[in-house]
C-alpha cells in the first residue's frame, strides 16, 4: 500500500496574483497620477487652508477640523498609491474616501452633478485595488500578527 503524501497546506505566497507586464506599467502610469492629484490638487488645497476648501468645508458644517482630516486621509492615500506595499490598501482606503465625497456632494453641498467625478474616481481605485490585491492580504496578514 503506498501512502500518499498531504496536500501542501494554500498560502498567500501559492495563490499570488501577479499582473502582466502591460497591466503594471498600466497600473503605476495610473497610479502616479492619481497620486500627484490627490498630493498637489486635493490634499493640498486643503492643508494651506485656499479660500475655495475653507469655503466648502463651511458649507459642509463639520468645522474646519474635517477640511485637515481629508486633507491628511487624501495626502496619505495619494503616498500609499506610491509605496508599493501599500498599493492596495491605499486604493482601498481612497474607495470609501471617494463614495463619501459623492454622498457630501449630493446630500450636504447639494450639488449632485458633481457626485460623478468621485464616483469614477472609486471605480478606478477598486480596479485598483483589486489589481493589487496581493499588498492588501500581506497588510492583513501582517496586521494580524
Amino acid at each position: 500500500m503506498t501512502a500518499i503524501a498531504p496536500a501542501a497546506p494554500i498560502t498567500t505566497a501559492t495563490v499570488a496574483h501577479r499582473p502582466g507586464k502591460k497591466m503594471t506599467t498600466a497600473l503605476w502610469t495610473v497610479q502616479v497620477l492619481l497620486a500627484l492629484f490627490f498630493i498637489i490638487a486635493s490634499a493640498a488645497p486643503k492643508l494651506v487652508g485656499a479660500h475655495a476648501a475653507i469655503e466648502s468645508f463651511d458649507t459642509i458644517g463639520w468645522g474646519q477640523w474635517f477640511r485637515y482630516f481629508t486633507g491628511v486621509v487624501e495626502l496619505a492615500g495619494g503616498i500609499g498609491l506610491l509605496v508599493p506595499r501599500l498599493t492596495g490598501p491605499a486604493a482601498v482606503g481612497l474607495t470609501i474616501t471617494m463614495v463619501c465625497a459623492a454622498l457630501t456632494q449630493v446630500f450636504l453641498l447639494g450639488a449632485p452633478a458633481l457626485a460623478p467625478f468621485p464616483l469614477v474616481l472609486g471605480v478606478v481605485f477598486v480596479w485598483i485595488a483589486w489589481q493589487r490585491r496581493d499588498s492588501i492580504i500581506a497588510v492583513r496578514e501582517l496586521l494580524a500578527r
